[in-house]
């Protein structure tokens, strides 16, 4: 039975890292809000779940999974869910809730990244705050990012199965997160991700590996992997992005 992802439609957003885990393992999945309505999917289908549509726990907002009767919403929930399903993470415990931790630190990156565009309120467009968003990301960029990206290599770096993986010796959903965050980070912020492969080579060398794995550089290559866009999470503003600060 084919896992059902419901995320918003025309972004990567959030979803895109459960996409890359589907995507890596060859699972069969429906994109439920990419699909035709007649069928019914597309955003209605998504709608449906997230007013209630029956489901006695319904989840706050995308991205969320169906696994026939299971429903499992938040990006770092649904990877744990699907890790010991798509072999694609650790399977002793304290490894488990380490990827998982990782995974969260990942999350909290991203949240940090979505709020140098929108600092003041989601509700709001981008351009009534600009002003804030200029000292946000001024902010984030100097002093948040290198500490995330610091940390991440540092991780790499004192795996003692080696740097080439996050978790153990085997490639783990934590490895192609760490991609998709590096590229979204390249997109958004290309003169403050100038210095990236000399400042982080363990994390530069996993986003090279993953993005040559031959079920990912095919997906990645193919119209199925959304472009990033001022409409996701990573959006590219020249005013936003600043020169790296020296290390």
């Amino acid at each position: 039975m084919a896992y059902l992802l419901y995320y918003w439609d025309g972004l990567p957003g959030r979803g895109e890292f459960i996409r890359l885990a589907l995507e890596d393992a060859g699972a069969e999945y429906v994109d439920i809000a990419r699909g035709p309505e007649s069928d019914g999917q597309g955003t209605p289908a998504l709608l449906q779940v997230l007013d209630g549509g029956g489901e006695h726990f319904p989840p706050f907002a995308p991205p969320f999974l169906r696994d026939g009767q299971v429903l499992v919403s938040h990006v770092a929930n649904i990877l744990m869910y699907l890790a010991p399903k798509l072999d694609l993470g650790p399977t002793e415990e304290g490894l488990r809730h380490f990827a998982n931790g990782l995974q969260l630190t990942i999350t909290d990156c991203v949240a940090e990244v979505h709020d140098t565009h929108h600092p003041i309120s989601t509700a709001a467009y981008y351009e009534d705050q600009i002003p804030a968003a200029k000292e946000r990301s001024a902010a984030f960029l100097a002093t948040r990012l290198p500490k995330y990206l610091g940390y991440f290599e540092r991780v790499l770096q004192l795996n003692p199965s080696g740097p080439h993986h996050a978790v153990g010796k085997e490639l783990s959903y934590v490895d192609l997160s760490l991609f998709q965050l590096v590229a979204g980070l390249r997109y958004a912020f290309p003169r403050a991700m100038s210095h990236f492969s000399h400042d982080y080579p363990a994390l530069d060398a996993v986003h090279a590996m993953v993005g040559v794995r031959p079920r990912l550089a095919r997906y990645l290559a193919s119209k199925r992997r959304l472009h990033f866009n001022e409409s996701g999470v990573f959006r590219h503003y020249a005013e936003l992005d600043h020169a790296p600060p020296s290390r």
